[in-house]
């Protein structure tokens, strides 16, 4: 019999939620499972999932097969229906205990996710064997932008007290963690709901100063139009917080962007990189852009692929418009899928290449690497960093910078 089986898709948020499971499950005495934490944010994630989960029935036909997460909540009977499937759970409960034991085998276990009040304040002991961790500080989001169905699955914004959250990462750096990432739904709304209102700077402050011996911390994505100040003076005055920023962009458009119901303008946006880049001079950026959006024209798309310019973004995760019904975006004109997938493809190029032009003027530069292999791993700017010889997983080395390998650096070892 073997241990059950967790298969992520999707957000930060999904892996971190994914070790929760794994506990429940283990927890459960379940064997022979396999649990999918599926997501929602594109038609193209739920095709994949389907698409893995009749696989896995094929490699194991004998294994009860569990979905849960983002599309499961959304439309819990369509995954019930798949005769593969032995269960569903909503994302509330799969981050009950309870729900994977045996007395609560129902075929359908999916709440209403929107009344959903509380963050599940869940801690995890390690992220199996790796050197960097997620960690969970916010769920839900009370925005609505047109194109999103992700309120509709994790619910209204719930934030994870800080006393939380620094229990969990001190229990994570005991175990070997090197590099904690916090993640959430909207984590730019953190602590909206709590009685206190601790902002989101003022919180990574407080968790830097409680857990002196964590080296490294990251965040997710960030609203350009929700960044407090508090935060950008821990950049300014904190070098564990690394200067990697990804920034929730959308579109450099800034009619796009209005009929997208985001709360920024592209002015609002360049102001932001600029802001940081005032504090943190060495500060890289990403950004999430989406292709396509219904309305879209050329010279609108165009604003999008200067943009990138613009802000200086080197880490482009880009995505194909995609239609959720439901949504606002869903009933207005849409752009043809070709297109989409053009402008789409035009967009990741525009990155790779300010991403090479990055990577290149990095040569002869000396960056910290947290090693994660033998000899690969990530510098402060998230940069891949391939070493010319073997390190320690979760050391954090030394090494100069000698050559671009395609997007990934090459570096010489000097601890």
């Amino acid at each position: 019999m073997s241990a059950p089986e967790i298969v992520t898709f999707g957000c930060r948020l999904n892996a971190f939620e994914s070790e929760i499971i794994r506990d429940h499950a283990r927890g459960a005495g379940l064997t022979d499972t396999i649990v999918f934490n599926t997501c929602t944010v594109t038609a193209e994630a739920e095709r994949q999932a389907r698409q893995a989960i009749r696989k896995a029935r094929r490699r194991r036909p004998d294994a009860r097969i569990i979905v849960t997460g983002c599309a499961a909540q959304i439309d819990p009977l369509r995954f019930a229906a798949m005769e593969e499937v032995d269960q569903v759970l909503g994302n509330a409960e799969k981050l009950r205990a309870e729900s994977y034991r045996a007395e609560a085998a129902a075929p359908i276990l999916v709440d209403d996710v929107m009344t959903a009040r509380e963050s599940a304040h869940h801690l995890v002991s390690g992220f199996d064997g790796r050197v960097r961790a997620f960690v969970q500080i916010q769920q839900g989001c009370d925005h609505r932008c047109t194109f999103c169905i992700i309120p509709f699955a994790r619910g209204p914004n719930r934030s994870v007290p800080a006393e939380r959250i620094v229990e969990q990462v001190n229990r994570l750096v005991a175990d070997g963690i090197r590099e904690v990432v916090l993640t959430g739904v909207d984590i730019t709304d953190y602590g909206l709901d709590l009685a206190d209102r601790p902002s989101l700077g003022g919180m990574v402050r407080m968790l830097l100063r409680e857990v002196s011996d964590l080296p490294r911390l990251r965040l997710t994505s960030l609203d350009a139009a929700e960044v407090d100040d508090e935060l950008l003076a821990v950049l300014a005055d904190e070098p564990r917080l690394m200067p990697h920023i990804h920034v929730s962009a959308q579109s450099g458009d800034d009619m796009i962007l209005k009929r997208m119901k985001r709360r920024h303008s592209r002015a609002d946006l360049i102001r932001f990189c600029n802001r940081v880049r005032g504090v943190r001079p060495d500060a890289v950026f990403g950004a999430d852009l989406i292709a396509g959006f219904p309305t879209e024209t050329d010279q609108m798309f165009e604003n999008s692929v200067s943009l990138v310019d613009e802000c200086g973004l080197t880490h482009l995760h880009i995505f194909p418009y995609s239609e959720r019904p439901g949504t606002p975006a869903a009933r207005m004109p849409q752009v043809s899928v070709p297109v989409r997938k053009q402008r789409a493809a035009l967009l990741r190029e525009a990155g790779e290449r300010r991403l090479k032009a990055y990577l290149d003027g990095r040569r002869g530069a000396r960056v910290q690497v947290l090693v994660e292999t033998a000899r690969a791993g990530r510098c402060e700017h998230y940069a891949r960093v391939t070493l010319d010889r073997d390190a320690s997983p979760g050391e954090i080395v030394t090494a100069v910078v000698e050559r671009r390998e395609k997007t990934t650096l090459s570096a010489r070892l000097v601890r």
